[in-house]
């Protein structure tokens, strides 16, 4: 292709970009010198130019050529003054699979980026909030947002979730090189190099140093790891610097936080404090029963699941997603097999019993609570979370409430959402009634006695 009608399409894709005011400013009477060892010149008017395109459009400028060739070349500005007469003009682009033409556009595979990761199925909550909001911020600008990003947070959360999100999304929306590996796989690469390179070349070193500095953005998992190999921090001492220092983005994952990493050296301490931190905590109540509507979406019986099902799995499993995850496949399994498929609150208590029987969770289950009041006074739990006043109805659903208040830790405004969506004044004012009639009504006392018995 003709480097005149090569430039020419990139003109009229950075005019939809830009103001006319600024294309004719900057752009319209730039060239293409020529395409060179991933290199391409651009020759510019004035030495204004050179500035003002490196300082503010470069990136937008590589965006958009690199797109149209498929490749990944850098750019420099010069003045037609400063080419020098020996070196002669080329008016062809070649594109090969040479490194002479520059970079190959990554794949996720290559990158080895699981595609089903996105920002978009990612569910946010309070506890992962302000670690998605710098994630996205991350893969919207590599090297210029937060730099290093490290992430951290107990097994299960979502930070691989998110670093294969970022990797993604650069990749989608860029063609920058990508990396995502663990540091056991890091070290695993070094001690290779290191066993097989040739005495004579330092070919292995240097495919090893190649393959972690010559990319755009590396995502680096289980960074704990790192702290049992002595060599392997020091590569990675060496890879992080180069890459930081060429301004390209490195993202981190970890257990447990920076401070916390005390077998690794305290230069890396220093160096993955540069950047931002940002912790992910196991998920709120709320968040978990927005994962497991999220997750059970895709099943055919999804409509017709209890919302008490789902909370009380909601409520039982509180560390992190992969117990969610795990507890949804019990139930719909258990269901299968013993209730022709057809998924109830019965069926979620007997197909989770086990994880349940010797922990002190039952006493804090607003379910149970409210399925044993239920059982007691012979009345549906339909009815107990009804808008139906009547004393045989809602007497019970008073020492439903009350019985809830004084065990389990939710409070008043979140109890109103298990018994249909009432008011927080409602649940204060149900239970005050009964904490009220306890001074006077022994036989109440009696039975919240035997309840909580049962509880």
């Amino acid at each position: 292709m003709n480097t005149e009608l090569l430039w020419n399409n990139f003109l009229e894709k950075i005019k939809d970009r830009i103001s006319p005011l600024s294309y004719d400013t900057w752009f319209k009477d730039t060239r293409l010198y020529n395409l060179n060892n991933g290199t391409a010149v651009v020759l510019v008017p004035m030495s204004l130019h050179k500035k003002h395109l490196e300082e503010n459009y470069k990136e937008d400028i590589e965006e958009i050529f690199n797109s149209i060739t498929g490749t990944n070349f850098s750019f420099i500005f010069k003045l037609e003054s400063e080419i020098t007469e020996d070196v002669e003009s080329n008016d062809v682009l070649e594109i090969d699979n040479n490194t002479s033409s520059g970079v190959p556009y990554q794949d996720k595979n290559s990158a080895n980026l699981k595609g089903e990761y996105t920002f978009d199925n990612f569910i946010v909550g309070d506890s992962n909030r302000f670690a998605f909001t710098a994630a996205r911020a991350v893969a919207e600008k590599p090297g210029k947002a937060y730099n290093p990003l490290f992430l951290y947070g107990k097994s299960g959360l979502g930070k691989t979730h998110l670093m294969h999100s970022i990797g993604n999304y650069i990749i989608d929306n860029s063609n920058k090189k990508v990396l995502y590996v663990s540091s056991e796989q890091f070290v695993n690469d070094y001690i290779y190099a290191v066993r097989n390179n040739d005495k004579t070349g330092f070919d292995k070193i240097d495919s090893f140093k190649s393959k972690y500095r010559n990319i755009d953005v590396l995502i680096i998992d289980d960074i704990q790891f790192l702290g049992t190999a002595t060599k392997g921090q020091e590569e990675f001492f060496h890879t992080f610097n180069q890459l930081h220092d060429s301004n390209k983005q490195i993202i981190i994952a970890s257990d447990r936080s920076v401070d916390d990493l005390k077998m690794l050296e305290n230069r890396l301490i220093t160096r993955f404090n540069w950047g931002l931190t940002a912790n992910i905590t196991p998920p709120d109540f709320d968040l978990r029963v927005n994962i497991i509507k999220k997750k059970i979406a895709h099943q055919e019986c999804a409509d017709d699941i209890p919302i008490e099902v789902i909370e009380y799995i909601a409520n039982i499993n509180d560390s992190d997603v992969r117990q969610l995850e795990g507890a949804i496949t019990r139930v719909f399994a258990y269901a299968l097999m013993m209730n022709k498929g057809q998924i109830t609150l019965d069926v979620a208590i007997e197909a989770l019993k086990d994880k349940v029987s010797d922990r002190s969770v039952y006493k804090n289950d607003v379910h149970r609570i409210q399925r044993i009041v239920c059982e007691y006074f012979k009345i549906d739990i339909d009815a107990l979370k009804g808008k139906k006043r009547s004393k045989d109805i809602n007497y019970p659903r008073q020492i439903a409430i009350y019985l809830c208040r004084i065990m389990t830790n939710e409070s008043f405004q979140k109890m109103g959402t298990y018994f249909g969506g009432r008011d927080h004044s409602t649940i204060i004012s149900a239970y005050q009634k009964i904490e009220k009639d306890l001074k006077t009504n022994y036989q109440l006392k009696t039975v919240i006695d035997e309840l909580k018995a049962k509880i």
